[in-house]
């Protein structure tokens, strides 16, 4: 069955225009609380949102949809994602939901579901919601007595504060280290500071000043530029940037050198080898993930299974095959031992714990194998399918034919933007250019004639 409203993260859009409206957010309220509503005790869900202006107004509609189907609506304010989904399970909630659009500009928003357990919602549950929301939804409603209340939580930021911090090795401590870290103007930027400095560290801070139309604006793991400079400015051990909810993470070495989730996921894949506490003998990563990546673990006897696109299919292999560490390239990591969904403070304090273990520059410690040449371009739709089209399809299979067993070739339609993605990686640069130049330019030709 096609899905309508749910992409690889939740549902996600331009705030006010449909489907991102209140009228949506209340159905889907609506259509989650009737769905987790099991059982005769009284049910619960847990509300958070990031720092955009919208935040207010899908959170007043989902509250209002939640409370109509008899659910008591917890709202927590602008707080991480990972907070959450932790938040979910400490608080016996029935379901969790973030409003966030995570990385994509203040204009966007989206909804994230989270089930009892803390994780993202299967396909079928979503699916089961999404059967719901073009209905007439009048037989959900609660009755007047089973009307649920709405209130605000206080003390979550300090729980989430403690959970991350009690995930850092008891024998480790953050003091002697400068950090910067920039919180993206988004949900983590009173969490993330506050945690580093009651760990120890020097903590200097930018993206802390949210407006409502800021987050991720020039900042963050999208946009490191600031961060870098910043960086050089204080002479920082390493810099730490966060995304919109906090999800996901990117370092910045002393030198101001940007390191990716990949390299990220080999520190801490190296480092829980040697302690011994690495599940599933390798990680967990998506087709989008460096095959340098894949080489390095494979040296080291280790074990890289791939999934498609989304931090909930890396969870889901995870959970299935029993392995503790797993994410994306672009710095969704996903610890199972501390947590059900990406998070990018959790994360960061695994690279911190290496750094200070072996006492060497970030810079070292995090160039763990050489990346092989790899090139990502987007090209934006407007609609129709180009994927499906015949010069497209054969296109395809003579780079996938020239790559051979030199390298690989993803292409994709975004789950979240209306964009064909195409990667290309292999070790003549060169050649990986010469095809990636070829395929967009024939996906245009038959984007335009459409």
């Amino acid at each position: 069955m096609k899905r309508r409203y749910f992409g690889t993260d939740g549902i996600r859009g331009q705030s006010n225009i449909y489907p991102m409206t209140p009228d949506l957010a209340m159905r889907v309220g609506i259509a989650a609380g009737t769905i987790f509503h099991r059982g005769s005790h009284r049910h619960r869900v847990v509300i958070g949102k990031d720092t955009r202006l919208s935040g207010y107004m899908l959170e007043n509609a989902i509250v209002a949809g939640f409370t109509a189907a008899g659910v008591d609506a917890f709202v927590l304010g602008p707080i991480p994602t990972p907070a959450v989904a932790m938040l979910t399970r400490s608080l016996r909630a029935d379901i969790g939901v973030m409003i966030s659009a995570s990385h994509n500009p203040y204009q966007d928003n989206g909804i994230k579901l989270f089930g009892p357990d803390g994780y993202k919602l299967s396909d079928d549950l979503e699916m089961k919601i999404e059967d719901m929301l073009d209905k007439d939804m009048s037989e959900h409603l609660a009755r007047s007595e089973n009307i649920g209340r709405a209130k605000r939580i206080d003390g979550v930021h300090d729980r989430y504060i403690e959970h991350a911090k009690r995930t850092l090795p008891r024998d480790v401590t953050l003091q002697g280290l400068r950090i910067a870290i920039d919180c993206a103007n988004g949900a983590a930027y009173k969490v993330a500071p506050a945690a580093l400095w009651e760990l120890g560290a020097d903590v200097v801070t930018i993206g802390n000043e949210p407006n409502g139309t800021n987050i991720n604006l020039n900042c963050g793991s999208t946009s490191p530029v600031a961060l870098q400079r910043k960086v050089d400015e204080v002479r920082a051990d390493i810099g730490i940037a966060l995304d919109g909810d906090a999800d996901r993470v990117i370092i910045v070495d002393e030198t101001g050198t940007i390191i990716d989730g990949d390299q990220l996921m080999a520190v801490i894949a190296e480092s829980w080898a040697e302690s011994q506490t690495l599940r599933g003998n390798g990680i967990v990563a998506t087709v989008m993930s460096n095959l340098g990546l894949e080489r390095f673990l494979g040296d080291r006897g280790m074990s890289l299974a791939r999934t498609a696109v989304g931090d909930r299919y890396v969870v889901e292999h995870m959970r299935q095959h029993n392995y503790n560490v797993g994410g994306e390239q672009s710095g969704h990591i996903v610890l199972s031992d501390y947590g059900t969904t990406g998070d990018g403070l959790v994360a960061a304090l695994q690279i911190l714990a290496a750094v200070k273990r072996t006492g060497k520059p970030v810079s070292e410690v995090c160039r763990r194998f050489e990346p092989v040449p790899q090139l990502l371009r987007n090209v934006r739709i407007s609609g129709g399918k180009p994927l499906e089209d015949i010069h497209v399809r054969q296109a395809i299979a003579d780079a996938e034919s020239e790559l051979s067993r030199n390298g690989r070739l993803v292409i994709r339609p975004s789950g979240t933007e209306p964009l064909i993605r195409v990667m290309a990686e292999g070790d003549d640069r060169g050649q990986i250019e010469r095809i990636v130049g070829g395929l967009i330019d024939v996906i245009s030709s038959v984007r335009s004639a459409a």
